[in-house]
């Protein structure tokens, strides 16, 4: 199964998830390197990191791109040639990009597992979340959560950036499937909008900045 969902978060921006389900030769085939991808893409020994490279490109070109679109800055961060905003996930099965026109954005997916009950204290202060009981329930949330911070972290891409010190989560319920987050780092604040989605056990967060005021 290609394309797994598409979803349009609004008129300027798009968000895109594929699930790998095909070998690395049939996604490999139609696919064009531009020569820094192609020795990246020789470098990788996990045949899982291969396919979800590949799996990336065959995104972009869902979003009207192709490899030669594509560039990296020194930090890592993708950036698109036509100068729309780009961010990139892979978790296990599935990839995803979000693609936007006019504001900057950040994507990330997460396989729900418990071990993240145990770095919790890592990325937020996790005393907010004594008033939940069950288990399954806060390693949803802090899933959310983390990808929240993950999310906005692809976004501001600056070194020595704390997730628990300078990124803060507004608290939400998962029924309404959105929050607001904030980073502060140097003196400086900026505002994200944030929303997320849950499928076959993966948490999907996505963020969009807020324009300044």
């Amino acid at each position: 199964m290609p394309l797994y969902k598409t979803i349009t978060v609004n008129n300027a921006t798009t968000l895109y998830i594929w699930k790998i389900e095909e070998s690395e030769a049939n996604l490999a085939a139609p696919i064009e390197l531009t020569d820094h991808c192609q020795n990246r893409f020789n470098g990788m020994k996990s045949e899982m990191h291969r396919k979800g490279f590949l799996s990336i490109r065959h995104l972009l070109k869902e979003a009207g791109y192709t490899d030669f679109d594509l560039r990296y800055d020194e930090a890592g961060k993708p950036h698109l040639k036509d100068g729309n905003f780009i961010s990139i996930t892979h978790s296990h099965q599935f990839t995803g990009i979000i693609v936007s026109k006019t504001d900057e954005v950040g994507v990330d997916i997460e396989m729900q597992r418990d071990k993240i009950l145990k770095i919790a204290h890592k990325f937020t202060p996790i005393e907010e979340y004594k008033t939940i009981a069950n288990v399954a329930a806060l390693m949803q949330k802090l899933t959310i959560v983390w990808g929240a911070k993950e999310s906005l972290y692809k976004i501001y891409a600056q070194k020595g950036l704390s997730f628990l010190h300078h990124i803060n989560v507004k608290d939400f319920t998962f029924a309404e499937e959105q929050t607001t987050a904030e980073i502060l780092y140097q003196g400086h604040s900026s505002l994200y909008n944030v929303q997320f989605i849950e499928f076959e056990g993966f948490t999907c967060v996505y963020a969009i900045k807020k324009a300044s005021l």
